[in-house]
């Protein structure tokens, strides 16, 4: 299907804001409707021409109160459907979603520069996350306890209430997705805090879910500044528990926030992944699995395989062979239906990308390939950086050390398995990792002795809602995804019935 961009993209965003959000004005959404924010104005760039396109106004704290107090009535009257009704209306979400599929993918593409066929992915899978997780509203059941005592002991699953949800600029529709089908799932409202850089997405989905009969409230989208809006969030006292995906530093601030109001977060911070090559896996997927492991989405994943840890003895050839067809990639606008590789998302990281490049060559580091800014026709001022392998690169480098967020490979050699688990885990980071190799006890060894919270082997950034993700280390704390990020959007209640006919209570034990 083409899709034809004229200028910054301003008129086709405009076209999918009214079909989306049936409005081409910009603020939050927030019961049903949206909400013109009253603070500083927020300019939206479309990284592969650096122009902008689109104004709103920072949501601040006003907003905020208004849609807090309306995830709490939401909230109530959710809650009080039947679990099999609650299920029933998330699987009406995931159909609503790939009604509308193409123009979603369309509207992520020109705000966040990924390529529309990654977009088209993208879409699919939040669909099938309202899917998935609508299985699960009728399954939460509790444990009936054989408690030493008279008492029928049981255990409830039960909603926070409200939750606020901070989700990043490289995947917003997806992260926007993948948060809040469980939260919704277990009984929740949803106040969602997209990046001030890519809001569009998360807030069409917000009313998109509505439409499908979730009730008016329930998830409201909140756009504005982190210092602003996302503070006013937390601090609000609806606020029952904070779901962050970000970086290291900003965790950090949130996790102080929620400790000064005693309540809970989940942390799902950056990566600087090792994937490890031993000498008899198979190179030529070996080879091919490492490009898509840091070259898809431009490198802006947290899971990116930016560490390719190669045993000595084939060091060369990989290096050779992984350079060579990384010349071939070239990138390319986004909404270009041949398009791999496409911008940066922003001007910010695209100076640290280039920064952190420069910093590697200073300290000794190859290029093998690409190392560059690229000159796109018709992106001349957007965010291209070639794709880029550095080899030679020692694991001390701040290459090998600093999440890059980029397109970019560093090439680092080892000897044997205990110097490949040692390099691999010399990091601060704790996400991903994976092992290329032919020998299945190794590849069982790897898993378990690699510091990661996925690990794959002869594979790379295979991802499912069915599966738990989070991180070790820096790289956060809790779990998304799979029942394991189910249950952090629930609390445990223990419930005690006394059955006994004549029963007193003395020091908390029932006595007949």
């Amino acid at each position: 299907m083409s899709f034809v961009i004229e200028g910054n993209g301003e008129q086709q965003v405009e076209q999918l804001l009214r079909k989306l959000l049936g409005n081409t004005s910009f603020g939050s959404w927030v019961g049903g409707e949206l909400v013109l924010g009253k603070g500083d104005t927020i300019t939206l760039v479309n990284p592969a021409t650096g122009s902008g396109f689109l104004q709103y106004s920072d949501a601040t704290e006003a907003v905020v109160s208004l849609a807090a107090d309306t995830a709490v009535l939401a909230q109530t009257q959710w809650w009080a459907l039947s679990a099999s009704a609650r299920g029933q209306l998330m699987w009406k979400c995931g159909a609503h979603i790939r009604d509308v599929a193409e123009s979603l993918a369309q509207l992520e593409c020109l705000s966040a520069g990924k390529p529309l066929r990654d977009c088209r992915v993208e879409v699919a899978k939040v669909a099938e996350m309202f899917e998935y997780y609508a299985g699960w509203c009728d399954k939460l059941t509790g444990e009936v306890i054989p408690v030493p005592t008279s008492h029928l002991n049981y255990t409830r699953h039960e909603p926070f209430g409200v939750v606020t949800q901070i989700t990043p600029w490289n995947a917003p529709l997806f992260t926007a997705g993948w948060q809040i089908a469980p939260a919704i799932c277990a009984g929740n409202a949803v106040l969602l805090k997209p990046s001030e850089l890519t809001p569009l997405s998360s807030t069409a989905l917000a009313k998109l879910i509505e439409q499908a009969g979730i009730p008016v409230g329930l998830v409201n989208v909140i756009n504005g500044l982190g210092n602003t809006t996302a503070t006013a969030a937390i601090a609000n006292k609806a606020t029952k528990k904070v779901i962050f995906i970000g970086s290291p530093q900003t965790g950090g601030v949130i996790a102080s926030a929620c400790a000064q109001r005693l309540i809970p977060c989940v942390l799902e911070l950056g990566g600087k992944s090792a994937n490890i090559i031993f000498e008899d896996a198979n190179l030529d997927r070996a080879v091919a699995g490492a490009q898509a492991a840091v070259f898809a989405a431009a490198g802006q994943s947290c899971v990116s395989g930016s560490r390719l840890l190669v045993q000595g003895t084939v060091y060369e050839e990989v290096v050779e062979r992984v350079a060579s067809a990384t010349r071939k990639l070239k990138p390319g606008l986004p909404w270009n239906e041949d398009t791999m590789v496409g911008p940066i998302n922003n001007a910010k990281q695209f100076q640290h990308v280039t920064a952190l490049v420069a910093d590697g060559v200073s300290q000794g580091a190859v290029v093998a390939a690409g190392g560059m800014a690229d000159n796109i026709s018709g992106g001349e001022n957007g965010f291209f950086y070639q794709p880029t392998v550095l080899a030679n690169v020692h694991n001390s480098m701040r290459v090998a050390q600093e999440e890059i967020f980029g397109p970019v490979m560093s090439v680092i050699a080892f000897e044997d398995e205990d110097e490949a688990v040692a390099t691999a885990n010399d990091s601060r980071f704790g996400l991903a990792g994976a092992v290329w190799t032919a020998d299945v006890g190794r590849a069982h060894r790897m898993a378990a002795k690699v510091n990661a919270g996925t690990f794959w082997v002869n594979s790379y950034k295979a991802i499912n809602v069915m599966s738990p993700f989070g991180g070790f280390g820096e790289s956060g704390y809790g779990r998304s995804s799979g029942y394991q990020g189910l249950m952090e959007y629930t609390q445990i209640k223990s419930v005690w019935i006394e059955t006994a006919q004549n029963a007193a209570i003395q020091f908390g034990y029932a006595i007949e």
